[in-house]
């Protein structure tokens, strides 16, 4: 067997991030609804043979494949930030089978309950994959959580009431818009700490040289974006799909079909979406010190670091 590199920098993505394809790449591999199934033991094991590579110890039957394996694992669970274990269902790996269980359990005797269910859901995503590693206060956190939940909840069950006064191909579409409203409302709330302190920055060896406010409002808005136009495919195509047969009389003849169609699809489209809107920005943005805050310029220049290009984890 041909011994491994010792040169790969596991550090990075597998593939170029300042590529959209590279990106894309490392989403499909780290988002992979599979990886949800990877056991703690699994979890902690590929934890360990990272650090074992790091540190040049050698590691019998390792491969390169197998090592870029135990990374896209790691990277899927563990925070890019702080290195902590992700909750399960606030792993973007959990994306997929999460929104199809909450598309296959809603019900309109039930809309309140699973918009809450699904508001509360998304604000755990949002927290777990936010930027930074600075600890947040149990009752910033609780407020954070209820302005989020109870905002978007409203939002979103006050535009799908506009439903009933629309054509019933417009009406389908009523949810997509509340679901893009309601992220507008969520993403920031569970992210509030972000714009009250600011971002993380670093230097190119990731050492901590401030905290933009600026880079915050610009991270954030992209987020917002990208998780808009994952929601998109699932929430456009089965509106169009389901108006047709709805046209044709299958769902008349067929009623039953309703549910499991519109769950299959939403799965099939989060399937692709997901990591394809994820890749829509570079994880790691780079940003010039000079469109950074003075404080940040001031502390570079007294540091004597050279430092021309800073870094931010923008969050998912």
């Amino acid at each position: 067997m041909a011994l491994l590199r010792t040169d790969i920098n596991i550090d990075q993505p597998r593939w170029d991030q300042s590529t959209y394809i590279g990106r894309a790449k490392h989403f499909f591999a780290v988002t992979n609804p599979l990886n949800i199934l990877c056991s703690n033991r699994e979890l902690e094991e590929a934890k360990g043979i990272l650090y074992k590579y790091r540190k040049g110890e050698i590691i019998n039957g390792l491969t390169e494949e197998k090592l870029w394996r135990y990374k896209h694992i790691y990277d899927s669970a563990f925070h890019p930030d702080t290195g902590e274990k992700m909750t399960v269902i606030g792993r973007m790996s959990a994306q997929v089978p999460m929104n199809m269980a909450i598309t296959g359990c809603k019900t309109p005797a039930q809309t309140i309950f699973w918009q809450w269910f699904n508001q509360s859901f998304n604000a755990i995503v949002n927290y777990t994959n936010r930027s930074g590693d600075s600890p947040i206060p149990v009752s910033q956190l609780v407020k954070s959580y209820c302005f989020a939940t109870s905002g978007a909840l409203v939002t979103a069950l006050s535009l799908n009431s506009l439903a009933k006064r629309f054509p019933p191909l417009l009406g389908r579409f009523v949810p997509f818009t509340a679901v893009a409203a309601a992220n507008c409302v969520n993403i920031p709330m569970m992210r509030s700490s972000e714009l009250t302190n600011g971002i993380a920055i670093e230097d190119e060896n990731g050492n901590k040289i401030g905290y933009s406010k600026t880079m915050a409002k610009e991270a954030i808005s992209q987020v917002v974006l990208s998780r808009i136009m994952m929601a998109a495919p699932g929430m456009v195509i089965p509106p169009i799909v389901m108006n047709q047969l709805e046209k044709r009389g299958v769902l008349r003849r067929m009623p039953w079909i309703s549910a499991p169609a519109q769950v299959l699809m939403c799965g099939l489209c989060l399937t692709f979406a997901t990591p394809l809107c994820c890749a829509l920005f570079p994880q790691k943005k780079s940003v010039p010190i000079e469109r950074l805050e003075d404080d940040i310029q001031e502390h570079v220049r007294k540091t004597n670091n050279p430092c021309k290009i800073a870094y931010y984890n923008k969050g998912l």
